[in-house]
């Protein structure tokens, strides 16, 4: 018998059954080594009020946008990007082709099932070629729970606009949203015990697992489906409590111990408090190693969160994003746009104020804001919002507004992200090379 609930604590992630809805070594102290390159993305939903977002003048010489204003004080250790674009995503619907496609640059596999097809996502192949040296090998967050079911408008599962994060093409990596469980998560990677916490996971994951294909037996069609779904992103489970153990044999030491009274609440007081969460769970993530490579999104693709709790703000995210031209609403869609642009500050201030030697973890760091849309009322893949916060370990010629030729392939961006992490490709999706700029020489 299946309880209504099923928490998987180990993973950190709340398994809540959709049918029933309806390691580096240390370095030696003689030698001190060179801090490692970290790589995050920060997702937002719904694209931008475009000329609120667009920076006037290039190169080192221009001024941030009132949107991006919120980032003066981190200008230098910023790359404002203008003029991508992911050309895999023009086709399809407004939001899911475009959304989950934003870190894999590939066009998704129209579905109402759990048949999805994507691609690798570059956050996966970062991950991936760091494998073993860290404890965990990458942190996959959210606020807010995988949305399930068929959005019967456009006739894509709702799956697809929960995951931004492929480990293959088949399957997106579930995302956690309880922070609580996140550091506690962290805190046994970090001590030691993620080996053993491993084999009870995996003991529980197969639990469910088994007591979820049984029932499959049992449902009508329509709930099949849902299952089912539910069953492709568990696959990702399976995936980390195996690698869950992987460094044991690895000397990884944390670069920075863990206070275990640092624990954040289980239960945010609002979404503000639990984006910002979120958002120190990836500073510390950094901070100690733990993992290198983290993913968050804000919300879902078609996200209709409230931010009521913005002064001038009186309705949901996705209602604002189609403004139809309303000055009104292009003013509140501005204002939410502009909050999210001070979490990206709030995560870059805390880590230029994590000290790595002679160095910040920031200096250290890649962390990329994107969207998959420029003006959410026309669902546009063109002109994306991208900034990239960090100095990537020297690699990242941070300090600009770089603009590039209209419709220049999103993945340029990405090649080079990975070129700075330590990854040499001649080719991620459609790129055509690095984007010109956007790094030092090697």
């Amino acid at each position: 018998m299946i309880s209504r609930r099923t928490l998987l604590r180990g993973t950190g992630v709340s398994l809540s059954l959709p049918w029933l809805e309806t390691l580096a070594a240390a370095p030696k102290p003689s030698t001190p080594a060179k801090p490692p390159v970290r790589m995050a993305a920060l997702y937002m939903p719904n694209g931008v009020n475009v000329p609120s977002w667009v920076p006037q003048g290039t190169g080192r010489d221009y001024t941030l946008s009132p949107t991006l204003e919120p980032l003066q004080d981190l200008k230098e250790d910023l790359t404002v990007l203008s003029n991508l674009w992911n050309a895999n995503s023009k086709g399809g619907d407004g939001h899911y082709v475009k959304e989950t496609a934003i870190l894999t640059c590939l066009t998704i596999k129209k579905t109402q099932g759990a048949d999805m097809a994507n691609g690798i996502s570059v956050d996966q192949v970062a991950a991936k070629s760091v494998a073993g040296q860290t404890p965990l090998p990458s942190l996959e967050l959210g606020v807010t729970p995988v949305a399930i079911g068929v959005d019967a408008v456009v006739g894509y599962t709702r799956v697809y606009g929960s995951h931004i994060a492929w480990s293959d093409p088949t399957t997106p990596l579930a995302r956690e949203i309880n922070p609580k469980a996140v550091f506690e998560r962290l805190f046994r990677a970090a001590s030691g015990t993620g080996a053993r916490t491993a084999k009870l996971d995996g003991m529980l994951l197969d639990r469910v697992l088994g007591d979820a294909r049984r029932l499959r037996t049992q449902v009508s069609a329509s709930d099949k489906i849902r299952l089912d779904e539910y069953l492709s992103v568990m696959r990702s489970l399976e995936e980390r409590v195996q690698r869950a153990g992987a460094a044991k044999g690895n000397p990884w030491k944390p670069r920075v111990p863990m206070d275990p009274k640092a624990a954040p609440a289980e239960e945010p007081r609002d979404h503000a408090e639990h984006v910002k969460l979120m958002l120190d769970m990836i500073a510390v993530a950094f901070q100690t190693d733990t993992t290198r490579v983290a993913t968050m999104m804000f919300g879902n693709a078609v996200s209709n969160v409230s931010f009521r709790f913005l002064e001038g703000v009186s309705a949901g995210h996705h209602d604002v994003s189609h403004h139809q031209n309303d000055a009104n609403k292009l003013r509140e869609y501005q204002l939410i746009n502009k909050w999210h642009i001070a979490q990206l500050g709030y995560l870059l201030r805390k880590l230029r104020s994590m000290r790595e030697g002679e160095s910040t973890v920031l200096d250290n760091s890649m962390v990329l804001f994107c969207s998959a849309l420029s003006d959410g009322n026309k669902h546009d893949p063109h002109k994306l919002p991208l900034v990239v916060g960090g100095h990537g370990g020297g690699r990242v010629n941070a300090g600009q507004h770089l603009t590039y030729a209209d419709d220049s392939p999103l993945a340029n961006l990405y090649v080079s992200m990975l070129d700075a992490f330590g990854v040499k490709l001649e080719r991620f999706a459609d790129s055509t090379g690095p984007l010109a700029g956007f790094l030092k020489e090697a």
